[in-house]
């Protein structure tokens, strides 16, 4: 990580389930990335590349934590999926302004969707994180050392992730 990076990543974002917190870690690269290509003015195409990346790889994250909510009956499911949805919707909202009317994507937006992130984690996450663990999941929040070991390997079709 780079000396202007806008968000750390630190153990206390942690949901205490590792595949979930292992793709925090990339939604906190991948704004990072994006910060510091505005940042050094890697110019809009960059920026709109990142921000692609960044939108697909939440919705397959948000598919992942909305699978495991209706896996283990979370009550919390309707209004987790709504917050989901919302986000969503302004990232379309932001992707096609910038491609319609050509602005550039702005510290102000990068700073707003730092505060989501940072606060859905702390409060929605961690709640859906506790209800993981009260399910008696707790067995099944960390990967196996096989697991663990291959994904510490780049693979070659990483790049397209």
């Amino acid at each position: 990580m780079g000396t202007t990076d806008l968000i750390q990543w630190s153990d206390q974002f942690s949901v205490n389930i590792q595949e979930i917190d292992e793709q925090h870690k990339v939604l906190v690269d991948l704004l990072n990335q994006l910060h510091n290509a505005i940042h050094e003015h890697h110019g809009r195409a960059t920026s709109r590349e990142i921000l692609n990346r960044l939108a697909e790889y939440t919705r397959t994250h948000f598919l992942l934590e909305e699978s495991l909510m209706r896996l283990t009956h979370y009550p919390g499911f309707d209004i987790h999926k709504k917050q989901h949805q919302e986000l969503m919707q302004q990232v379309d909202a932001l992707q096609q302004k910038v491609d319609k009317e050509k602005v550039a994507i702005s510290f102000e937006l990068l700073h707003f969707l730092r505060n989501w992130l940072i606060q859905h984690i702390n409060d929605s996450d961690k709640r859906f994180g506790r209800h993981f663990q009260k399910a008696g999941l707790a067995t099944y929040a960390n990967w196996s050392k096989d697991v663990e070991k291959t994904m510490k390997k780049k693979k070659w079709w990483w790049k397209f992730w």
